[in-house]
């Protein structure tokens, strides 16, 4: 049998309820090295939080906060 550890959510540990796109610094943890958004299965948080996270990070990418692709 296989011991399978849970993922907790990163916001909820942290106790951050507003997940803001001015942080750009949190927001890159959820992107991979060509600035894609990572799913919520690898990264661990819920679906709410996932919700708010595709939010200011695509709004951080249209204010030119974040790039839309990475090289």
């Amino acid at each position: 049998m296989m011991l399978v550890m849970k993922k907790t959510c990163y916001f909820e540990e942290n106790n951050i309820s507003h997940i803001d796109y001015k942080d750009v610094e949190t927001l890159k943890k959820f992107t991979n090295g060509h600035g894609r958004i990572i799913a919520a299965r690898h990264t661990g948080v819920k679906t709410g939080s996932q919700r708010k996270l595709d939010k200011a990070i695509k709004n951080a990418r249209f204010m030119g906060l974040m790039p839309y692709v990475q090289s």
